[in-house]
Order: C-alpha cells, then sequence, then structure tokens
C-alpha cells in the first residue's frame, strides 16, 4: 500500500519481522499503515491549529478574537484529542491482534469501510466547526446543550463514532479465531492488553452513540428538547472514556516498544493481566471528577465514583507503573546489559528515539498525568482544579505529553518495521522525543500552576481583562511567560517529528535489523570493543555472539555455588526500579499533602 514498503512476502501473503520474528500478513500490514498516516495527518492538522492557540493563551501575542479563538480551539481539539489518537488506536489493534498473533485481517473490507465511514465523519465534524455561526456556537469538546452547534457537527460525530466501532470488528474477529482455534492457549500480553483496549472503547463508543444521536436528532428537529443534566452525564462516557481508551493503548504500547527496543521481559504475566482487568470494571469511574460540581448528582454519587469504585483503577495503574520499568530491569540484567542499581537504566539505547519517547512517556505521565489525575479525581480537592486551566493541564499531561510521546515511540518503529525505512535525520531524530517532551511538559506544567494557584479559567481567550470582573490575574504573567516560550519549543518538536516521519517514509533508506540498538546488538557492539565494552556492559559470549543467562554465569571458570548464586540474583533484581517507586511515591505524598494545604487556605477557620 502506497508503494512506501521493502518487504517481500511469499505466496500467502506473509513475511517475518527480521526484528520481532513476528510473522506478518499483508492485509494487516496494509490496514496499519493507512490508519497510521491518517493518524499523522490528524496530528498534522491539530498542530497547525495549536499554534494559534497557544498565542492567542499567551497574551503578549494574543493573536485570535474571542469568536476565532473557540473555533480554532474546536478543531484543536477534537483533531490531537480525538482523530489523531483513535486513528492511530485502531492501527495498534491490528498490530496487537494480527500482528501479534500471526494472523490475517479478516473482513478487511468491513475495516475499509470502516475507515471511509469515520473520514466523511472527520470532514463533517471540520466542516461544522468551520462554518459555525450564531446562534450556533463552537462546540469544543464537551458540545453541551442546550446550546447549539450546527447539524453537520453532530452528524459527524455519529459517523465517526460508528466507524471506529466497525473497524475494531476485524480485530474482534482475529481474537475469536484465536481462542477458537487455541481455546487452552494464553493470549500474549500485548495481544490481551489490546483485546481489553477494545472493550473499553466499544463502551466509550456506544455510550457516545447514546448521547449523540438522540442529540443529532434534537439538532436536527426531530426532538424538541433535550435533558442538560442527562446529557451531561451521558457525553462523559465518550468525553473521558475517549481517554481511557488512550491509557489502555498506551500502556499497551509500553510493553510492546520496551521489550522489543529495551529488551524487557514481563515481571509477572498474571498480574500485569490482573491490572488490565481491574480497568475493565473501575477505570470508567474516572469520568465523575468532571461532575463534581454538577448539582444533579448527589453526594452519595459523587463519593462512590470518586473514592471507592476509582481506587480499583489506580490500583491498576500502580501495578503498570511497577511492572513495566521492573520488566525492562529483569530483561536486561539477565541479558548483562548494567549492573549495580541503575546500570540497567544508563545503558539503555538513549540515543533511540522510539526508546526515549517511551520511556519519557512512562516518566512524564506517571509523575505529572497520572499523580493529578488521582488528585483531581478526589471529591474535596476537585474543588481547587474544577473549571480552571489546571484541568487542560492534566490532559495536556496525559495525553499531548504522556500518550503523544507513547505514539510518536512507536511510530517510528513502524516506520522501520511496517514499512521497511530507516530514519532520516540523525542527531534530530535523537533529539526530537527530549525537545518535545520537556517542553510539553513543561506546558502542562504552567498550566496546572495558573490554574491551581491563581484560578485562572479554562477556555477563555484572556484573563487579564474579563469583562464583568474585577479579578486582576497581573501575578500571573510571569508564568504566562514560560508557557508561551515552551509551547513554541512543543510546537517545534512536534513539527520536527512530523518532517523527520515524512522524509524517512519519502526518502529513507532500507531498514535492515543491523541497525536497531537491541540489546543483542549493544552486547555483540560491547564484545568488539564498541562504546558499550565495560566489564559490566558486556554480554557477549567468546565468539562475538549474544550471551544467554546462562553463559553469564558460567563464564568464570571454578565459579563456586556462592558465584551461581549472585549472579541469578543480578538476573531477578529489580532493587533499581524499587527505588523509582519510592521516589514516585514520595511525589505523590508530597503533591497531595500540598493539594490539601491550598485547599484549607481556600477558607479562614476560627476568629
Amino acid at each position: 500500500m502506497f508503494g512506501l514498503s521493502n518487504f517481500t512476502y511469499d505466496d500467502d501473503g506473509f513475511r517475518t519481522c527480521s526484528v520481532t520474528g513476528l510473522q506478518i500478513h499483508r492485509s494487516a500490514e496494509d490496514m496499519v499503515k493507512l490508519f497510521g498516516l491518517t493518524s499523522v495527518v490528524a496530528l498534522l492538522v491539530g498542530g497547525i491549529f495549536a499554534v494559534f492557540v497557544a498565542l492567542t493563551r499567551w497574551e503578549l501575542v494574543g493573536l485570535l478574537s474571542p469568536s476565532d479563538f473557540y473555533k480554532y480551539l474546536s478543531v484543536h481539539a477534537w483533531y490531537l484529542l480525538i482523530f489523531w489518537m483513535v486513528f492511530l488506536e485502531i492501527a495498534i489493534l491490528y498490530v496487537g491482534g494480527p500482528f501479534v498473533l500471526g494472523r490475517k485481517l479478516p473482513l478487511k473490507w468491513l475495516s475499509k469501510a470502516a475507515y471511509g465511514i469515520m473520514v466523511v465523519g472527520v470532514v463533517l465534524i471540520t466542516f461544522g466547526i468551520w462554518t459555525q455561526a450564531p446562534p450556533d456556537q463552537a462546540p469544543l469538546l464537551t458540545s453541551y446543550v442546550p446550546l447549539p452547534s450546527p447539524p453537520a457537527f453532530y452528524v459527524g460525530v455519529v459517523l465517526f463514532l460508528l466507524g471506529a466501532l466497525v473497524a475494531a470488528l476485524p480485530f474482534l474477529a482475529v481474537i475469536w479465531q484465536e481462542k477458537r482455534q487455541n481455546p487452552g492457549k494464553t493470549l500474549p500480553l500485548v495481544a490481551f492488553g489490546a483485546f481489553a483496549t477494545s472493550i473499553i472503547a466499544a463502551e466509550a463508543i456506544v455510550g457516545g452513540l447514546i448521547t449523540f444521536v438522540p442529540t443529532a436528532f434534537w439538532r436536527l428537529g426531530f426532538i424538541e428538547h433535550l435533558d442538560a443534566g442527562w446529557y451531561r452525564q451521558m457525553y462523559w462516557i465518550i468525553g473521558h472514556g475517549s481517554q481511557q481508551i488512550n491509557l489502555l493503548a498506551m500502556i499497551t504500547v509500553w510493553y510492546f516498544m520496551t521489550h522489543v527496543v529495551g529488551g524487557a521481559e514481563v515481571a509477572s504475566q498474571k498480574v500485569s493481566r490482573f491490572a488490565f482487568v481491574l480497568y475493565l470494571f473501575f477505570i470508567n469511574m474516572g469520568a465523575a471528577h468532571h461532575l463534581m460540581s454538577d448539582p444533579a448528582l448527589s453526594s452519595a454519587w459523587r463519593m462512590w465514583n470518586t473514592s471507592y469504585a476509582a481506587y480499583g483503577a489506580v490500583i491498576a495503574s500502580m501495578i503498570h507503573a511497577f511492572a513495566i520499568p521492573a520488566g525492562l530491569e529483569i530483561g536486561r540484567r539477565r541479558k548483562n546489559l548494567g549492573g549495580g542499581t541503575f546500570g540497567w537504566l544508563w545503558r539503555a539505547p538513549w540515543k533511540d528515539p522510539g526508546f526515549s519517547a517511551t520511556i519519557l512517556s512512562i516518566v512524564l505521565f506517571g509523575f505529572m498525568g497520572g499523580i493529578t489525575g488521582v488528585m483531581m479525581g478526589q471529591m474535596q480537592l476537585n474543588m481547587t482544579w474544577h473549571n480552571t486551566l489546571a484541568v487542560p493541564g492534566h490532559f495536556h499531561a496525559t495525553v499531548a505529553t504522556g500518550t503523544t510521546l507513547a505514539f510518536m515511540g512507536l511510530l517510528y518503529y513502524v516506520i522501520r518495521l511496517v514499512f521497511g525505512k530507516d530514519w532520516i535525520g540523525g542527531i534530530l531524530a535523537t533529539i526530537q522525543p527530549y525537545l518535545y517532551g520537556g517542553a510539553m511538559g513543561l506546558v502542562a506544567l504552567m498550566m496546572m500552576y495558573l490554574g491551581v494557584l491563581f484560578g485562572v479559567p479554562r477556555r477563555h481567550p484572556s484573563v487579564m481583562d474579563i469583562p464583568g470582573t474585577e479579578f486582576s490575574f497581573s501575578a500571573a504573567q510571569p508564568l504566562f511567560v514560560i508557557f508561551g516560550l515552551a509551547a513554541i519549543l512543543a510546537l517545534l518538536g512536534g513539527a520536527l517529528f512530523l518532517v523527520i516521519a515524512l522524509a524517512s517514509l519519502l526518502f529513507g533508506g532500507k531498514f535492515e535489523a543491523s541497525m536497531m540498538p537491541t540489546p543483542q546488538v549493544v552486547a555483540s557492539a560491547a564484545a568488539d570493543g564498541g562504546p558499550a565494552a565495560d566489564d559490566e556492559a558486556a554480554g557477549a559470549a567468546p565468539d562475538g555472539g549474544t550471551a544467554t543467562p546462562g553463559d553469564a554465569v558460567e563464564s568464570e571458570a571454578g565459579a563456586d555455588d556462592a558465584d551461581v548464586d549472585a549472579a541469578a540474583h543480578e538476573e531477578t533484581s529489580m532493587r533499581g526500579t524499587f527505588t523509582l517507586v519510592l521516589l514516585f511515591f514520595a511525589t505523590f505524598l508530597a503533591l497531595w499533602a500540598l493539594n490539601w494545604f491550598l485547599l484549607s487556605n481556600l477558607w479562614s477557620i476560627g476568629p
């Protein structure tokens, strides 16, 4: 497809991936290319509109008028929070299903039809937003009833959601075929994660259809009235559920990429699978934090959703937060790729943009998006976050930083392993994840500071001078300067990714497995006296091949039982991960205490 492949296929349409060893069929590969490239186009469009949004929010520039700001913000939100994510998530399902299981993609015609329906939906949504005029409102992401938006917008949303639901059916058919033919065999973890993602996606999309179908009929005049309270509660099934799809897809990518690029092994299959199962029951409770100030909901409803029930999802996230770095540490130690507490991490392939983007995604999502998500989802602390700039700060930490970095890292390897093209850019490809991740992390941090510390409202194009108010936000101006400069750097980082990706597809040379700094290649380089050649990193057998754990244990003649026990302990040690997790918990507790302190300062208690 697209004539951008360097691979040859057997008579049945299969080829063997030289890096992963997976049997990949052309039917699945074609659709991964189609959905993946479309997601990148959505990233480009959303990024262009992000320039206008950021330079309007930074009031030193104040680029757009208020009416234009809402229009541009709506396009920016739908392209980056929805289209960029969902198109790539369909591609991830096809990787997690047909690729990992070595099967053809059944019902390919249905996948193509679903793609067409989704594209028509995107066109109608864009047309509706761009041609919006009074009395219609720019829909933003919520498009709250009874404020009307253009009819084309609602019809487009229904078509897009319907197409995404249909696009998942070929993936589910692959899972059904696999379990039917191998009823006693457990799905590989990546396929299991993709399957859990599809269930969460189906729940969110069905909720979205239940919400938007009657809303479309209302806007077209077939229904006279919709209850605004009903809409708010139903909308967040898809409004927040779409981000829950992102979460599960991102974690699945984390497991896949740390294994393929970093040599990770799964620390515990049962524990990781149990965490995915917990998400199925509890992750949907996260939507409740958008409704903590809604007068239509009882205190009991709020308390249940933001405490007892939500903790199940928090536990699942904590499990993955330990299991993924632990798997990386175990895998690299068993390949003798670094000793000590953090040698396995220091000697990781940090120059590889696929690896660095994945690890930065894990760190930034966990420390910024994960912690703040738990806090703002707690009923009392939500009062200091709700409807301020801290809320978009949170989802820029999760989606625009964490998930986008993970998907960028995956796409670097889609270019290599699916298109067969090597990257163009050299040092620019190396620094791109650091530039984007660091700058976007700072953007999200400034937005959260501005919201929690100063109460800067979300969605409003200006805050220094809000008509009809006497509030002064002048003290927040220095943080807006940092926000504006960081936003420009983040946009440059995103543009650099797009340039590298496009240039690689068009002009990149043929990718060979030897170009990839896998643990095996690193170990061989160490044996040959390369950069990794030292007594801790070298993991090569005497003949220059890759050492196995057994080779490492028996490499010294006459080793006694104590030496063997020490080597075996080193292979399974997780002390580095344990140290990092303690740091994470300490940060969590410090930020939790700080937010409660800020909440306590809202009221003066006592005489």
